[in-house]
Formats: C-alpha cells, sequence, structure tokens
C-alpha cells in the first residue's frame, strides 16, 4: 500500500535542523562561491506520445516557439524537437514510435516538474490561456501555476525572474 502525505506525519523541527546543518555545511556565500564548471542548462528532454499534439501545446498553447525538429540519433524512427524558452533555454522531447514507454510517473531520481520563468504580464495571459483551453491548473502563490503537458509531466510556470524564488535570491 502507497502511503499519501496525510499518513506521513514528519518531524519538521527535525526536517528544519537538517536542512540548517547541510546549509551550514555546504552554502557558501554569494562571494565566495567557486565558478560553476557549468555553461547554462543546454535542454532539458521529456518525452512525447505524440510529435504534433505536443507542438501544439507548447507553441500553440504555452507559446514556447518549435525551434528544430530533427531524426533522434539514439533510435530509429524517433524523433527530437526542440522549443525556444528564451536566453538560449531550450525544452526538447523525443518520441519513441512502436516502443511501450508507459505514463508519465514521479519516482525517485525522476522528474518532479519543469519550472519555467516568463514576464508577470505573460504569466497572466498564460494562465488565461490554459483556463480558455481547459487545461487544468492551481495557481499557487499568485506568482506560480502547476499544470499538466499531454503526456502528464509536470510543468510550473513562474512569474519570477530568473534566480529568483518567492522573493528569495537562489542564484
Amino acid at each position: 500500500m502507497t502511503k499519501t502525505q496525510d499518513d506521513v506525519r514528519p518531524d519538521l523541527p527535525a526536517i528544519e535542523a537538517e536542512r540548517r546543518r547541510i546549509r551550514e555545511k555546504h552554502l557558501r556565500p554569494s562571494g565566495e562561491r567557486p565558478a560553476s564548471s557549468a555553461c547554462g542548462l543546454h535542454h532539458t528532454a521529456l518525452i512525447s506520445s505524440d510529435v504534433e499534439r505536443t507542438i501544439e501545446f507548447y507553441q500553440g498553447v504555452l507559446e514556447f516557439p518549435l525551434t528544430e525538429l530533427i531524426e533522434n540519433r539514439d533510435y530509429p524512427g524517433s524523433s527530437h524537437f526542440f522549443f525556444s524558452l528564451g536566453n538560449g533555454n531550450l525544452l526538447a522531447f523525443f518520441d519513441f514510435p512502436g516502443l511501450d514507454v508507459g505514463p508519465y510517473a514521479e519516482v525517485l531520481g525522476g522528474l518532479h516538474h519543469v519550472a519555467i520563468s516568463v514576464e508577470p504580464e505573460r504569466w497572466r495571459d498564460l494562465v488565461a490561456r490554459l483556463e480558455q483551453t481547459g487545461v487544468e491548473h492551481v495557481v499557487h502563490s499568485g506568482v506560480s501555476v502547476y499544470f499538466r503537458d499531454p503526456d502528464g509531466a509536470r510543468i510550473e510556470l513562474i512569474a519570477d525572474p530568473l534566480g529568483e524564488m518567492y522573493g528569495n535570491r537562489v542564484l
């Protein structure tokens, strides 16, 4: 039997103490952090069960322009396609025709959600588009909207700037 959030009563003071311990051990002040070895997130790749439906959703509803559609070198007949998220960031997809990869599932080591920053005015417009197109969604804290894409992946559109989370600098 799977436990739900209601079945589990976490020890919140102990969790916060552990978070504080980890923060003190590993988190360096901004001016003391070394430069990252990475240049940026090239792309995040999700799986699509229907290329055209995915394009219609991400380009048509969310207004992320399709930038390329090529063959996926890893699986014969598979497509690899990309959407611009601005600032040189891409959201990519694979399809795997004929391969039963199963439905989206949250598992340890798996994807919980993809958070995409949008300007506050654009955020309001996109929330309205989700409503107009009948996409189930939940608005949280007045700056985040969560919903699932056509294949069940959880997406968040957040009206906070890059490097900020609910008014806190995280970068």
